[in-house]
């Protein structure tokens, strides 16, 4: 049985306290007996999802003993060091110097894999490198479940695999037929993901693996990019530093945000009670344009708004959502959004202005 033990005072968090006790307290308790003693496994450990899912692991590992070793892939690994070293030199972690496309050279065993490399395309990629390395990176990961015997697999795909959500339907369920324009090279992240699903679904069937795929939508939280293609880390960048905000279209398209701690509870959930074989929406299901973000955003850095439109929006056009049904999560996994829009920016805002002189956040895995 688990027991609740004081916190070892060596470890000092890179995030706030009382977003760990949220994760803490807000995980299910049979989460918990499923990581006792695990090695596990994770890739895109170093990015966004990566450094939420390390800070939750290294919390709970000393709050509640639960014996974990964790092997995180990293191209740089003097650069993670160089990034977070709260992270990459606790005793529990590993650095593995390598790349996701190549991992016939690691055989040790696993009994969790976590697959959480999601290297968004930016503008001017080369699209079949894209769609490659995803696709690539999903083979790659499978294999060595196979050859570490894990017993364990979560993807963290994405929203992109539904293709663009049709003006009529609100939220997006994860039963939705659609899928990304074949026709269309920039869907390439978006094909990539949908293929490893698809991957991931045929090497459960064979081998028995238990998977299970997480399709996350946007995020906000610490670790947040803020020179990538996330719309909300460059209004932030914005804002702070002193420029007006801008946004690139004419900010009807409407998102939904969920935060970084509710998103690592839902994760380590999806990964120990979700039904193997299963994908589950992960996001809020609380839309809001573009336009009123930034202007969150704004209030929040300069107190009265400073947004500056790309384009004006045409009259009685359907806006572009990108907003999930999450009811599957919520009644099957009891999954609850725990931390509010406002807060949710504020503690972002607040975490980015505290670390302005931190190494680059930006650094992917």
């Amino acid at each position: 049985m688990i027991t609740l033990q004081r916190a070892a005072t060596s470890y000092q968090p890179g995030i706030a306290v009382d977003d760990l006790q949220l994760i803490l307290s807000k995980t299910p308790a049979n989460v918990w007996p499923v990581l006792q003693g695990q090695h596990i496994f994770i890739t895109g450990g170093t990015g966004f999802i990566g450094c939420w899912l390390l800070e939750a692991f290294i919390w709970a590992n000393q709050q509640l003993g639960l014996a974990l070793r964790l092997s995180v892939l990293t191209r740089r690994p003097e650069a993670f060091r160089a990034k977070a070293p709260h992270l990459a030199g606790h005793p529990i972690v590993n650095l593995v110097a390598g790349n996701v496309n190549d991992l016939s050279g690691i055989s040790q065993p696993y009994g969790i894999i976590i697959h959480a490399a999601t290297d968004v395309a930016k503008p001017g990629a080369n699209a079949r490198a894209v769609f490659d390395d995803i696709v690539n990176g999903t083979t790659q990961t499978l294999a060595l479940a196979t050859r570490s015997k894990a017993s364990r697999y979560l993807l963290t795909s994405s929203g992109a695999v539904y293709g663009r959500q049709p003006a009529a339907i609100e939220h997006i369920r994860e039963d939705y037929p659609g899928a990304p324009d074949t026709l269309d090279s920039g869907s390439a992240y978006a094909q990539g993901k949908r293929v490893s699903e698809w991957l991931v679904q045929c090497h459960a069937d064979q081998h028995g693996l238990e998977t299970r795929i997480a399709r996350c939508f946007a995020l906000l939280g610490p670790y947040l990019p803020l020179n990538a293609h996330f719309a909300a880390g460059n209004f932030i960048r914005d804002g702070l530093n002193g420029q007006a905000i801008k946004v690139s279209g004419d900010g009807t398209a409407c998102r939904s945000y969920l935060y970084a701690a509710d998103m690592t509870i839902w994760l380590l959930t999806i990964l120990a009670n979700g039904r193997t074989g299963q994908s589950y929406n992960l996001g809020s299901d609380t839309g809001i344009t573009i336009n009123e973000l930034a202007g969150k955003v704004s209030d929040m850095v300069f107190g009265e708004n400073k947004v500056e439109l790309g384009a004006r929006p045409i009259p009685d056009a359907a806006p572009h959502r990108y907003v999930p049904n999450n009811d599957k999560a919520k009644n099957e996994l009891d999954l609850l959004e725990y931390t509010d829009l406002q807060s949710a920016l504020r503690k972002t805002i607040d975490w980015v202005i505290q670390n302005r002189e931190a190494p680059d956040h930006n650094l992917a895995g």
